[in-house]
């Protein structure tokens, strides 16, 4: 799948609202004691392990991560989305897997709530690579299933963020009508638009976000709740700058902002920064352990190599999720991480649970067409694409769903591919009238599937502006399919640097390579990508195959 971006990282928490033992307009208190160990405290455990150079960049996150390419994992409206039809021949199994992991789900969750109801949840797992802790996903409160409204009867961004998101706006925008001058509840609208542009995939709502948190600042300057807001905004629009520096602010006011520590992190993992945010995962998981922070350090250890770690941290973070949204985001992170191992069996079980958890989670179906695809399922995963562009055409599932057509071949089939890119173009246009840099974007699907001077135009500017391993490959891909290879080269080592374990990356170095005349080095790096991970694309992996044979060929 398309790496995680900061616009696909969930944001859940009410991080508004006064931390346990901290009063409201007061100082913060020092962090409670857990009586367990954070991820800051084997510090010097990083060193020690040898790890490689830092020099990698992302999703979110979850969108992480989103996914750049993100890349996103959008977040369904329950309104818009359509309702489940009846199981064709394609996906019935793919349900009855869903229909399985529901059960067990249900199961689990009735053995959990009793459980609960008799202490705190407290899970210290000591890893290899520092230790990272595992606290209740809240923020300390009981959990009744809905959470109280503001007394003047604003909704706070959790409850948002877990319900009708549609009608929290609604509800907001008459509360100010009536309380024009409550700056909370302006903060709290901007931050719904924000999270409303990411799970519609329309960027047309940046603007209205940028007006609500503006307002906020109008009459309250400096408060953390509009600063952190903004942040999260310029985050989704890839202005990661903008975002770190408004994340500083935010937790300059209040030092235990889920939301800002968490946009810190994505923008750290966005620069290439791998060490920093290492650092800022450690730091967020001390003030605010949760699911967020979690999902967002084993996304940190990912791109540095170390997936078993990644792996343990989010198989134990799907164990502390206390909610269907965080389980569904969860289990498709594990998912993803699954399929990028290869691990397609193992990936189609995460996106099951996932969807057993919420069913019109598209980033779960999205991952589950993608695992079906590479594991042989060409029908089904065509079938589940269709779907999830029909309700929200974003670049990855769009490309993703191109080059199905274009690997099956069927009449009419280069037409619907040509359709789904030039989608992309569309979707470019209007994020960019939204406010977002989408040259990342932009720069992968063109340098395919489009003009290709455009290509290493939109990646030369991304790069000019953070050094991740995402365009650090985009770039070196953008400058092959120009025919400057040589230039390329460098690009696409730095891509591969860090040990992050991306057959896509492996591909474009080989392919790199052998242009170069590099042969040895080009036959072992095509081959391990497709030991990696043989259905990482439809087109990718069949030109891999390829060239590899044409190298072992003239051996």
């Amino acid at each position: 799948m398309p790496p995680r971006t900061t616009d696909s990282a969930p944001e859940r928490r009410d991080d508004d609202q006064p931390r346990p033992g901290q009063e409201t307009g007061g100082e913060p208190s020092a962090p409670r004691e857990q009586g367990r160990a954070g991820l800051g405290t084997d510090a010097g455990t990083e060193a020690g392990r040898g790890e490689g150079p830092i020099d990698t960049g992302t999703s979110t996150s979850t969108s992480t991560e989103s996914s750049p390419g993100t890349h996103d994992r959008p977040r369904a409206d329950p309104e818009s989305a359509p309702r489940p039809h009846a199981p064709s021949g394609n996906d019935a199994g793919a349900d009855e897997r869903v229909a399985v992991m529901r059960r067990a789900a249900d199961g689990g969750r009735r053995w959990r709530a009793a459980h609960l109801a008799g202490c705190a949840a407290l899970l210290a797992v000591a890893l290899t690579g520092g230790a990272i802790a595992f606290g209740g996903t809240g923020d300390g409160r009981a959990r009744t299933g809905t959470e109280a409204v503001s007394a003047a009867g604003a909704l706070t961004p959790g409850v948002l963020a877990r319900g009708d998101l549609d009608a929290g706006i609604e509800s907001l925008q008459k509360h100010l009508r009536a309380q024009p001058r409550d700056f909370g509840s302006w903060a709290t609208l901007g931050i719904a638009y924000v999270e409303q542009a990411r799970t519609k995939g329309d960027p047309s709502r940046y603007p209205q976000a940028e007006r609500a948190l503006k307002r906020s600042l109008e009459l309250d300057p400096g408060n953390d709740q509009a600063l952190a807001g903004r942040a999260a905004l310029a985050a989704a629009r890839h202005d990661f700058t903008g975002a770190l520096k408004d994340a500083d602010r935010a937790l300059k006011q209040n030092p235990y902002s889920e939301r800002a520590l968490c946009t810190r992190i994505d923008a750290l993992v966005e620069f290439g920064r791998y060490e920093e945010a290492a650092e800022a995962a450690r730091t967020a998981d001390g003030r605010r352990p949760g699911v967020p922070v979690f999902t967002r350090y084993a996304y940190v250890k990912e791109l540095r190599g170390d997936v078993r770690t990644a792996r343990d941290v989010l198989e134990r973070a799907l164990e502390a999720a206390d909610s269907p949204a965080d389980t569904a985001y969860v289990a498709t992170a594990l998912g993803q991480l699954a399929w990028n191992q290869g691990e397609y069996e193992t990936a189609l079980d995460h996106y099951a649970r996932a969807l057993a958890a919420d069913e019109d989670y598209l980033p779960a179906l999205e991952g589950r067409a993608r695992a079906q695809a590479a594991n042989g399922d060409r029908a089904a995963a065509v079938e589940g694409l269709e779907q999830v562009v029909a309700r929200f055409p974003l670049p990855g599932p769009l490309v993703a769903l191109g080059e199905l057509y274009e690997d099956r071949g069927a009449d009419g089939d280069r037409a619907k591919a040509g359709d789904q890119y030039a989608l992309v173009d569309a979707w470019t246009s209007l994020a960019r009238a939204g406010g977002v840099n989408a040259d990342l974007d932009s720069a992968m699907a063109a340098a395919d599937h489009g003009d290709r001077r455009e290509a290493l135009r939109a990646a030369r500017a991304e790069w000019n502006r953070r050094h991740s391993v995402h365009t650090a490959d985009a770039l070196a891909w953008a400058l092959h399919v120009n025919g400057r290879d040589e230039e390329a080269l460098p690009y696409a080592r730095r891509a591969t640097a860090t040990g992050y374990r991306n057959a896509g990356f492996l591909y474009h170095r080989g392919v790199i390579e052998r242009a170069t005349g590099n042969a040895r080095e080009a036959r072992d790096h095509l081959k391990a990508a497709l030991d990696l991970n043989p259905g990482f694309s439809p087109l990718g992996a069949r030109e891999a195959r390829t060239a590899l044979k044409d190298l072992e060929g003239t051996r």
